[in-house]
């Protein structure tokens, strides 16, 4: 069984109905650009309601070291996760800052992009293989994309990793079963609108995921 993650989250009943289906983690969102933004007082409220077992864990894209202070000053996240371009130097640098675990997303979209799932494997502590966004894109993730999957089969990796990108209840178990993956990560394919869950398709989700 894969464990998974509900990203995005910016709702107390959304947050619920992930915990209650038996998600891992979930996940709260710091980049203005995206819908599924949240202020760090809404996320510290959200968290708070997160139980024991389940990883906390916040989104940043190329944070600096003040934002991330204040966030961290307000919420108790178990996890980072870096979306943006940050550098190998900069993962390791903030892993050393703030002493919580960082995972890593690595925008995958052919057999030339895999060869940064090794370079971030050493400095992170778990690797996000998402869909690499289009060069226009607004936001680094959660564009409902996916990618190849057939790359990553029999692939090596260093850290724990998770597969995100594009996925839904219809195609996560295939997913699953094409790359080994332990764990996955979705955010707008449980979505009923963009930043808002559906609690139904979280629940569907986790049950094919499993």
């Amino acid at each position: 069984m894969a464990q998974v993650k509900i990203c995005g989250l910016t709702r107390p009943e959304h947050v619920a109905a992930a915990v209650e289906a038996g998600a891992a983690f979930v996940g709260f969102v710091f980049f203005p650009k995206s819908p599924r933004n949240v202020s760090a007082e809404v996320a510290a409220a959200l968290a708070a309601d997160v139980p024991a077992g389940v990883a906390r864990v916040g989104l940043f894209v190329d944070p600096d070291d003040q934002m991330l202070d204040d966030v961290l000053a307000k919420v108790p996240l178990d996890i980072i996760q870096l979306h943006g371009g940050e550098t190998p130097d900069r993962v390791a640098e903030l892993r050393a800052r703030t002493g919580l675990p960082v995972m890593k997303a690595v925008g995958v979209a052919g057999p030339e992009d895999l060869d940064a799932l090794w370079d971030y494997g050493l400095v992170a502590d778990m690797i996000l293989v998402d869909a690499k966004p289009p060069k226009d894109a607004e936001l680094p993730g959660g564009n409902g994309l996916s990618f190849d999957w057939r790359l990553l089969v029999g692939r090596k990796f260093l850290r724990p990793w998770m597969l995100a990108g594009g996925l839904t209840p219809e195609n996560v178990a295939e997913a699953v079963r094409l790359t080994g993956a332990q764990a996955v990560d979705v955010s707008s394919g449980v979505e009923a609108a963009p930043g808002i869950k559906d609690p139904a398709r979280i629940r569907s989700f986790i049950d094919a995921a499993g």
